[in-house]
């Protein structure tokens, strides 16, 4: 068994199962047992631990991560560095990786494609602007939601780009299919490589395919500085021509023709949703005479090639792009230098990283035969025949039972006597033999084992004079704090109660906070309300009562200058001196976020797709649009929808992902400001009805033409009304037993029931 598993890292993180094994560190799953939450729990491997370079690395992670705050960035909630242990406290993101959604569906959809690009940027954006380059963008590090939420993680490399004179080889460490080719040359990283990393995921995700790929990885890392990635819609026509141009400037060989930043990459991204039709102009293909010795693109051939002079430069914010007849895949050809064909000087640079390599790995080779060839003759030369063949290892801080288990053959163990130390119990915390020391086997090691530390009942001091309560408690190797409170049943001068409360198991030399009374309500100021009031008289009232007022601004509906809310309810009795926050309006609406479900009809089936268009106050609309839904795998769609204002136009469309078809659900007004939403039009079965979203198997509506918007049923005029006909369908009194029990309300093709079971046809007008 894990040797971390049930034990709790500072008395609240407790360990409950290993998730994962990384390079340098492995990931438990755990339970906050103060916030009653699961949590993420980092824990340098141990190997590790003593190692300067990969304990800076580990540290680094935490610095990186804790000044980041944002949506689609994993949360830190912890560090902890000390001699023994190294860890970090995260986010539990129940999920996948985006590499495994990548795995199970092949090609993603560029609708997809999008939705996950936007949201990692986004993470990236507000990263870059704290100064920090990931630096190991890929699927691998990219966690997702079952709703399609992106969370970034593992900034276990990142490197503040503000720091200086850092260029070197050891730059050059994230995952080599992703990898810029800055950093696999060993250059200096900044935001523009994780730039070319995202390039690089969105290409996989369209295609189905990595832009480079060998068994060799540092072949792979030559092709990311040397060779062009065969086209996008090469491998997949179905990809946007304005799509595959965003993909092609993000993985520009040269930073500089990249894009600048990752808000620049988000604007293209935002005005192709809006257009998908639209190009940016920066790439175009060019004919050329064949009989003037140049070449032509047709679109056919898998890899491309620069024309002398074209050399894939800006050229007034285009590119020109000259391919070669088609070559077979796999044997990429140098860029065009104006040089003849058989020059042979760029060898040396094809292969400048493989000779490193090599004579890397034949030195390591020569170091370590000499090393075991001196260690032969040191044995030899022993005066008395006999050898030390071992030498004692650090058993402080590991489990008995393991090291007995793993050393048992060489070592005989034998137990000295246990004591209560900070170490977990069972842990060795003494050694007659100095790590380090040559030993023969057999040899006895006698280990002192830890008995954890020494812990204590919280005793029962209520209704104890405060003095005397302080005494019991260092009588029992604790330490006292006393907190002042009013109390009407304990005496002034008595204690309360404790906290932790009487009973609880605490360690030695943990502080107890002592409640002791100072009588009925002394000392004790009763809460006006201050709401409404300008924030200036507020707090002086508020300083005349006896509180500490401190104001912070908050967006609201109301006046600027007005307390819109008070941390202390008006009534509630505090003591003196006890400090509250106005929250003072600042003038400007609030942005809100109003929770919005939409079922299905139970007999509805396809892929679907549904947005909420937005109408801002300035008369501009946002859009914000689901992941592609199955139907009846999924029997509800459940979206937050972000705005700001009190009656905000919102329309409901649905799209048939199969058919294209798209029509309106519904359309409502949005309070953000109370969360309120208020029903203009809503027709979810007709709207299923009319995008075709109905299994014809078991169903059969009538034929309609086919309409981009369901049809709204408003009153007829009050002359020449239309005549209804009502079908005549089964009138049950019951909602039918076999529906889900959640659905207050469901449909067929002719009428649909409503909460109580009763039935309600739909009338149709000749």
């Amino acid at each position: 068994m894990d040797k971390y598993i049930g034990k709790k890292l500072d008395g609240r993180y407790e360990i409950t199962e290993l998730i994962g094994v990384g390079g340098m560190a492995e990931v438990y799953k755990g339970v906050d047992v103060m916030d009653h939450k699961d949590v993420a729990i980092k824990i340098l491997k141990k190997e590790y631990a003593e190692n300067e370079e990969f304990l800076r690395r580990f540290r680094n992670e935490s610095k990186a991560i804790a000044v980041l705050s944002h949506p689609n960035i994993v949360k830190i909630y912890d560090v902890g560095f000390s001699e023994k242990i190294q860890y970090i406290v995260m986010e539990y993101i129940d999920g996948i990786t985006l590499k495994e959604y990548i795995e199970e569906e092949k090609v993603l959809t560029w609708k997809d494609t999008v939705h996950f690009v936007i949201q990692i940027l986004r993470a990236l954006q507000h990263a870059h602007d704290k100064g920090i380059v990931h630096r190991d963008i890929k699927p691998q590090n990219i966690m997702m939601f079952t709703d399609g939420t992106i969370k970034v993680m593992d900034f276990g490399i990142a490197k503040f780009a503000r720091e200086e004179g850092k260029t070197a080889t050891d730059q050059a460490i994230g995952s080599v299919h992703y990898i810029s080719p800055e950093q696999a040359s060993g250059d200096v990283t900044d935001a523009k490589s994780d730039i070319y990393s995202v390039g690089a995921m969105m290409y996989e995700m369209l295609t189905g395919s990595k832009p480079f790929d060998s068994d060799n990885p540092v072949a792979i890392a030559v092709m990311h500085m040397q060779d062009i990635p065969e086209r996008p819609r090469a491998l997949n026509p179905d990809i946007p021509d304005g799509l595959e141009e965003i993909v092609l400037r993000a993985m520009e060989k040269a930073p500089e023709d990249r894009y600048q930043s990752t808000a620049e990459m988000i604007s293209d991204i935002d005005a192709f949703k809006v257009n998908p039709n639209m190009t940016f102009g920066y790439y175009q293909e060019e004919d050329i005479d064949e009989d003037e010795g140049t070449r032509y693109y047709d679109g056919s051939q898998e890899d491309m090639m620069m024309e002398e002079g074209d050399d894939y430069s800006s050229q007034g914010g285009r590119r020109t792009v000259v391919a070669e007849p088609p070559v077979k895949r796999g044997k990429r050809q140098p860029v065009y230098d104006g040089y003849d064909d058989d020059d042979e000087e760029d060898e040396p640079e094809r292969s400048s990283l493989v000779v490193p390599v090599l004579t890397a790995i034949v030195v390591v080779v020569i170091i370590v035969a000499v090393i075991f060839v001196a260690t032969l003759l040191s044995g030899l030369i022993k005066g008395d025949g006999q050898t030390n063949d071992f030498r004692m290892p650090d058993f402080y801080g590991m489990d008995y039972n393991a090291a007995v288990s793993q050393y048992g053959n060489n070592i005989q163990f034998q137990e000295d006597g246990s004591e209560y130390n900070e170490l977990d119990a069972g842990l060795i915390i003494e050694q007659d033999i100095e790590p380090g020391s040559e030993f023969k086997k057999g040899d006895v090691l006698k280990v002192k084992i830890s008995k954890g530390m020494e812990t204590v009942e919280v005793p029962n001091v209520a209704n104890m004079n405060a003095e005397l309560a302080r005494d019991q408690l260092k009588q029992r190797g604790l330490e006292c704090e006393i907190k002042n409170s009013s109390s009407t049943e304990i005496q002034k001068g008595y204690v309360i109660n404790t906290e932790p409360e009487v009973g609880t198991e605490v360690h030695k030399g943990s502080t107890i906070v002592l409640y002791v009374s100072m009588g009925v309500d002394a000392g004790q100021v009763s809460v006006d309300d201050y709401v409404g009031k300008v924030a200036d008289d507020a707090c002086t009232l508020a300083e005349y009562a006896g509180l500490k007022p401190r104001t912070e601004l908050k967006a609201s509906y109301e006046e600027e200058g007005k307390v819109i809310e008070q941390s202390i309810a008006k009534g509630e009795k505090v003591e003196e001196g006890t400090e509250i926050i106005f929250y003072v309006s600042n003038g400007q609406a609030p942005d809100g976020e109003i929770p919005f479900t939409i079922p299905f009809p139970t007999n509805a089936n396809g892929r679907f797709v549904i947005d909420f268009v937005i109408t801002n106050e300035d008369g501009s609309t946002t859009t914000d649009s689901t992941s592609v839904l199955l139907v009846p795998e999924m029997p509800q769609v459940s979206q937050n929808v972000k705005g700001s204002g009190e009656n905000v136009s919102v329309v409901v469309v649905l799209t048939n992902m199969n058919t294209g078809v798209r029509a309106q659900i519904g359309s409502y007004y949005f309070n953000f400001a109370t969360g309120a939403v208020n029903v203009q039009t809503e027709d979810i079965a007709a709207a299923f009805d009319a995008v075709g979203g109905f299994d014809n198997s078991q169903a059969n509506p009538e034929p309609t033409e086919p309409v981009t918007d369901a049809p709204v049923v408003t009153n007829p005029p009050v002359t020449d009304p239309p005549q209804p006909v009502v079908t005549d369908p089964p009138q049950p009194t019951t909602i039918d037993p076999s529906l889900p029990a959640d659905f207050d309300r469901w449909a067929d093709d002719y009428g649909y029931y409503d909460a109580e079971g009763n039935y309600h046809p739909y009338i149709r007008y000749q």
